[in-house]
C-alpha cells in the first residue's frame, strides 16, 4: 500500500497535496457554506419581522425551528456516515439542503416562514460529515487538531453569514432588484445555489478514505476491520461518557447557534444599533472560529499527551466553566464596548470547548466514530433549542436569558471535569494497535 493512502500523522494547512489534504480543504470551505444556507435567515430577521409581522414568542418558536429539525439529522447523518461513507452523504444532504434554502423566500406568513426554517435546519448535520471526514483522514495523533480546525474555520462562516447576509439584501435593494423590504428574500437563494455547486465538487474531489472510497476498498484491511467490529446506536447510547460528551457541547456548540440566532436583534434591541452594525457585531463573535476553535483541539492534543484522556476531559470542563462566567459578564453588560469584550471573553472559551469536545469523541468508541459524533453532534443542537424556549418567553429579557445560560454551562462544566473519560479496555486497544499502525506508515 502507497504511503499516501495512511491517515496523515502531521497536519500542514498550507497543503493541497494528496487525498487527505485535499479533502480536509474542501471539507471545511463546505461546512463553511453551509452555514450560509442553515443561519442565513438570522441576521436578516429584524427585517423579516417587521415585514411578517412576528411576535417575540414566533420569532423563539423559529429560533427552536431552526435547530430541531438538525438533531433528527445529524443521528441520521452520522449513521449514514458509517455506511455510504462521508462522500455520498454529504452529497446528498447538500442537494437536499438547497431546496428549502432557496424557496424561504415565498413565504408570505409565520407558518410557512416557520416551516422552511425547520426543513433548513437538515443543513446543520454538515458538521457530523465534516468530523467524521476529518477523522478518516487523519492519524490519532493529531485528529484532535486536525477536526478543531475544520470545525472551526467552518463555524466560521456562522459569522461571515452575519455580515455577509445583510450586505446582500441590500446590494439587491441597491441595484433595484426587489425592494428593501423584499431584499432577504432574493439574497437566500444565493447560498441555496453555493451549496449545489459544493455538492459537485464533493463528490467529484474527495474520498472516503484516503485508500478510496468504502465501495472501493471493501476487500482491504481497513474496511474489513471496519465491519468485523462494527458498532450500534445502542452500544453507543449505553456509555455514559457519550451523554456527558452531548451534554457538553450542548453547552458550547449549542449555545454558539443560539447566539448565531439572536446575536443581531440582541444589540438591535438592547443598544438600538443599524442592522448592519449589529451584523458586524456578531460577525464578531463568529470570527473568533478562524483561530478558538483549533486553539482547542491543539490543546487538547497536547494535554492528551501528557495527561491522557483524564487531561482532556479536565480541560473541557474548566473551558466550560470560564465560558459560563463569561456569558454572565455578557448578560450584565451596560453598554455596547462592555457587551463586545465579554462576548469576545465567552467565544474563547466557547470555541475551545468546542474543538476540544471533538478532541475526545474520535478516542470514545473507535468503530463507530460516525454515530458517536451524530449522537453529540446532535447534542449541541439539543441544547439549542432547549435555551431556545428562554428566549421565546414574554417575561424574561433577552439578557436575563443569558444569565440563565451562564450558571447552566457552569454547572455541565463541573460534571464534566469529575467524569472519567478513560477508554474502555478493549477500545484503548485497539486505538493503541491503530497508532502503531500509523507510525509505520
Amino acid at each position: 500500500m502507497q504511503k499516501n493512502q495512511h491517515p496523515l500523522t502531521k497536519l500542514n494547512i498550507f497543503s493541497l497535496k494528496g487525498v487527505q489534504m485535499r479533502t480536509f480543504h474542501i471539507t471545511w470551505i463546505t461546512f463553511f457554506f453551509c452555514f450560509f444556507g442553515w443561519f442565513g435567515a438570522a441576521p436578516l430577521m429584524p427585517m423579516i419581522r417587521d415585514q411578517l409581522n412576528l411576535s417575540k414568542s414566533e420569532v423563539g418558536n423559529i429560533i427552536i425551528a431552526s435547530v430541531s429539525a438538525t438533531i433528527i439529522a445529524r443521528l441520521l447523518i452520522g449513521k449514514l456516515c458509517d455506511t455510504l461513507g462521508p462522500r455520498l452523504t454529504y452529497t446528498i444532504l447538500l442537494i437536499v439542503g438547497a431546496f428549502p434554502v432557496m424557496l424561504i423566500g415565498l413565504s408570505n406568513d409565520y407558518t410557512s416562514f416557520l416551516l422552511f426554517r425547520f426543513l433548513i435546519g437538515i443543513v446543520g448535520a454538515s458538521f457530523v460529515i465534516t468530523q467524521f471526514h476529518t477523522s478518516m483522514m487523519f492519524a490519532p495523533n493529531i485528529v484532535g487538531t486536525a477536526n478543531a480546525v475544520t470545525g472551526g474555520w467552518g463555524n466560521l462562516g456562522g459569522g461571515v453569514t452575519n455580515l455577509v447576509m445583510p450586505l446582500i439584501a441590500a446590494g439587491f435593494a441597491a441595484m433595484g432588484f426587489v425592494s428593501e423590504a423584499d431584499s432577504w428574500r432574493l439574497a437566500m437563494v444565493v447560498p441555496g445555489i453555493i451549496l449545489l455547486i459544493m455538492a459537485f465538487v464533493y463528490y467529484r474531489y474527495t474520498t472516503d478514505t484516503p485508500a478510496g472510497n468504502f465501495r472501493d476498498v471493501e476487500k482491504t484491511n481497513i474496511s474489513t476491520e471496519q465491519k468485523k467490529h462494527k458498532g450500534s446506536l445502542t452500544d453507543t447510547l449505553r456509555d455514559y461518557r457519550v451523554w456527558v460528551l452531548t451534554l457538553a457541547y450542548a453547552a458550547c456548540f449549542g449555545i454558539e447557534i443560539t447566539v448565531d440566532n439572536v446575536a443581531a436583534m440582541f444589540f438591535i434591541d438592547r443598544f438600538g444599533t443599524s442592522i448592519i452594525m449589529a451584523g458586524a457585531m456578531a460577525g464578531i463573535f463568529g470570527g473568533m472560529n478562524l483561530f478558538a476553535r483549533a486553539l482547542g483541539g491543539i490543546v487538547s492534543d497536547r494535554v492528551g499527551e501528557k495527561f491522557g484522556m483524564k487531561g482532556k476531559g479536565t480541560l473541557l470542563g474548566l473551558l466550560l466553566i470560564l465560558e459560563g462566567i463569561g456569558i454572565a459578564l455578557f448578560a450584565a453588560s451596560g453598554t455596547l464596548f462592555f457587551a463586545v469584550v465579554s462576548m469576545l471573553i465567552f467565544a474563547l472559551f466557547l470555541k475551545m470547548a468546542n474543538g476540544c469536545t471533538y478532541g475526545i469523541v474520535p478516542f470514545i468508541n473507535k468503530n463507530n466514530i460516525g454515530v458517536v459524533s451524530g449522537v453529540v453532534g446532535a447534542g449541541g443542537n439539543i441544547g439549542a433549542m432547549l435555551v431556545g424556549f428562554l428566549f421565546k418567553s414574554e417575561n424574561l429579557t433577552y439578557a436575563e436569558a443569558f444569565q440563565y445560560i451562564g450558571l447552566g454551562v457552569v454547572l455541565i462544566g463541573l460534571l464534566v471535569v469529575v467524569t472519567k473519560f478513560h477508554p474502555k479496555p478493549a477500545t484503548q486497544h485497539n486505538i493503541e494497535a491503530n497508532e502503531l499502525d500509523f507510525q509505520r506508515s
